[in-house]
């Protein structure tokens, strides 16, 4: 199994709905685009990208929304050297319908109080879903890695709670682990790297707004 060196994630740059989430009552989720601001912070990552990768072949996949494929776009990486495809199942998580502000608001604090795994929202997703999703996608790449000529780097361009949760499936993180991380910011990126023990482990930590519970000790009677 030609297993790559290292998968990328990187979120989206700034869209219209992290600048002002009233964006959200007239244009759909899929459809918000990069702000200013988040053009910059894609060409920023790029740069760094760009470093990382050197003259390595790349396997990317973007999220289908268009501010994924706009800081995608913005990377300004070698189109010989990458393969890229559109993968629904990194989507961001589907929060039904936004344009009730007051009710959405009402759900907000509802999901604050529940837990951000489980908590569903009325015609959307909960956490758990976009955690099954994201499991299927990731059983997908694993076959693609049977490749003989499989590309020594991967890019996953998507959202931030599907960068926290394909980490957590990655990793085989808790429930309570993943409830403790904050998403990353805009732009940024966390790199899952292969290691002399021929496991992965992630180059930077998420940061923890609060410390998670102690996990089980052993099964329980």
């Amino acid at each position: 199994m030609a297993q790559p060196r290292r998968i990328v994630l990187i979120r989206h740059g700034e869209s219209q709905g992290n600048y002002d989430d009233s964006v959200y009552e007239h244009i759909p989720d899929h459809a918000l685009e990069l702000t200013a601001k988040g053009r910059l912070q894609a060409k920023h990552a790029g740069e760094h990208l760009r470093d990382v990768f050197g003259q390595e072949r790349v396997s990317a996949y973007v999220s289908p929304y268009r501010r994924t494929h706009q800081t995608f776009q913005l990377l300004g990486l070698d189109p010989t050297r990458i393969r890229v495809r559109e993968e629904p199942r990194l989507r961001e998580q589907d929060w039904g319908n936004w344009q009730d502000r007051q009710d959405v608001l009402r759900q907000k604090r509802a999901r604050d109080a529940y837990g951000h795994f489980f908590y569903r929202f009325a015609q959307g997703e909960s956490g758990a879903d976009v955690y099954d999703r994201v499991g299927a996608f990731l059983e997908s790449l694993w076959r693609s890695f049977e490749e003989p000529d499989h590309p020594p780097n991967v890019l996953l361009v998507t959202h931030g709670l599907t960068m926290r949760l394909f980490c957590m499936r990655w990793l085989h993180w808790t429930v309570a682990e993943f409830e403790s991380l904050s998403n990353p910011g805009n732009g940024e990126t966390r790199e899952l790297v292969l290691g002399r023990d021929r496991r992965y482990h992630l180059d930077r930590p998420f940061e923890h707004w609060h410390t998670p519970e102690r996990p089980f000790q052993g099964w329980c009677a």
